[in-house]
């Protein structure tokens, strides 16, 4: 897809973040853009700063992990704008702790907004592009948290991971039937947002909202203080994913210490050894 001009854009987790940066960086290639999210207020600014600059954009409140909304979401698309050319699977949730001692919700959550998200909008929207019969590309947001792995954030990696492969499977599906659409897989690395305060939107009626452990509270209270300090500015995200969009690559990675150590799994895996723990120095808080 060489231009994204007068292309409609869906992006979830719109509100903020790497979907804000997206969004923002899409309307600037004068695309029209769908925000979604389910922050209502922090969706309507987004909406209003690209309004301001003359963006044709439409902002609707979106629970991923629902499959009715998300349908609701691809029907409003294509009344408003008639077709989807780009679908952004980015809304993500993060929580830490010890597999084994996280509450059964923990899980639930992160599924449900993690896997289920990125699968409602596969079997949504797919359909309707295969439809169009015309070039159309879909970005689903993984983390290099699904290329390596480390202690404490079993359930989100888990995620993660299921993400990816979802995705290689699903670039190789379309592939088999000679589609127009393309598929990048985006595995952002430590990002200047507010994952650490993922919490902000958990459904306050699910139980285990209120679990604590050291386990958890290390692994949060890190990530929020590191995406602080080290995070690096989300329209780096955003860049990378307009760049995969036009050159239709499939995996979008960062380089530099995680590359490496991806390749340290990678080693593992085929020397069949145990895995080994290779931490980016970002993640560790140190300089090198």
């Amino acid at each position: 897809m060489d231009s994204l001009r007068d292309k409609v854009a869906v992006v979830t987790g719109a509100a903020s973040g790497i979907g804000e940066a997206i969004a923002i960086r899409f309307a600037r290639e004068g695309a029209k853009v769908v925000l979604a999210d389910v922050e209502r207020e922090a969706l309507d600014r987004v909406s209003d700063a690209l309004s301001a600059q003359g963006a044709d954009n439409l902002a609707l409140v979106t629970d991923v992990g629902k499959e009715e909304e998300v349908r609701a979401l691809a029907e409003q698309t294509v009344d408003q704008f008639g077709a989807v050319d780009i679908l952004c699977n980015n809304a993500g949730v993060f929580t830490g702790g010890l597999a084994w001692q996280s509450p059964h919700q923990d899980y639930e959550w992160l599924i449900d907004v993690n896997i289920w998200g990125v699968v409602h909008g596969i079997r949504v929207f797919v359909p309707i592009m295969l439809g169009q019969d015309s070039d159309a590309h879909i970005v689903n947001t993984a983390s290099m948290a699904g290329l390596t792995n480390g202690p404490f954030t079993s359930i989100y990696y888990m995620t993660k991971h299921a993400v990816v492969g979802y995705s290689e499977a699903i670039y190789h599906d379309l592939t088999s039937i000679g589609s127009k659409i393309g598929i990048s897989v985006l595995c952002p690395e430590l990002i200047n947002t507010r994952i650490g305060d993922a919490r902000r939107n958990r459904p306050r009626d699910l139980p285990g909202f209120d679990f604590k452990s050291p386990e958890r509270d290390a692994a949060e209270d890190s990530l929020r203080q590191l995406a602080a300090d080290k995070g690096i500015d989300p329209s780096a995200m955003a860049e990378r994913v307009v760049m995969g969009i036009r050159e239709n690559r499939f995996y979008l990675l960062a380089e530099d210490g995680w590359r490496q150590s991806c390749e340290t799994r990678l080693e593992d895996i085929r020397l069949a050894r145990n895995p080994s723990l290779s931490i980016p120095a970002e993640m560790t808080g140190e300089d090198g």
